[in-house]
């Protein structure tokens, strides 16, 4: 969603789509200020046994924000994305992650994945990511 469209998230899912309520409440426990933090949606994914891409839907049909992504792309402040590029890129790690790539893009899920196999954390996969050009989407949470 553009910046215009912030506080209309609802409007990505089909009219009448109304929240599971048990989500919904856990969602509304971790709010803060209108913020559920990616982890905090994690935990919240994990806790009930969904997956992270319905307890991102009940953010956006309470028209909550998700902050802080874990990859460091967006929800950080003053500046959205605190993300930079890796000053390296090791070649098993390159070759891992260009191996997962199809059309210059890499999940979220994928992204993770790699950061736990190569016992690294998930910011710095996805600072190589932004090194080798690769975009990461879709979100495991839906918001892009």
């Amino acid at each position: 969603m553009t910046h215009e469209d912030a506080g209309h998230y609802a409007a990505k899912h089909p009219p009448g789509t109304s929240p599971d309520p048990v989500i919904a409440e856990a969602v509304l426990a971790r709010d803060e200020d209108g913020l559920v933090t990616c982890s905090n949606a994690h935990r919240i994914a994990r806790d009930l046994g969904i997956s992270p891409a319905v307890v991102g839907a009940t953010i956006d049909l309470l028209e909550k924000r998700i902050a802080q992504c874990q990859l460091g792309l967006f929800g950080y402040s003053p500046r959205r994305k605190i993300l930079q590029p890796a000053d390296s890129v090791a070649p098993e790690l390159a070759e891992a992650l260009n191996r997962l790539a199809v059309d210059g893009r890499i999940s979220c899920k994928n992204c993770w994945d790699t950061a736990a196999a190569f016992g690294m954390p998930r910011m710095a996969a996805a600072a190589a990511c932004e090194r080798l050009g690769l975009k990461i989407r879709p979100c495991q949470l839906g918001a892009f």
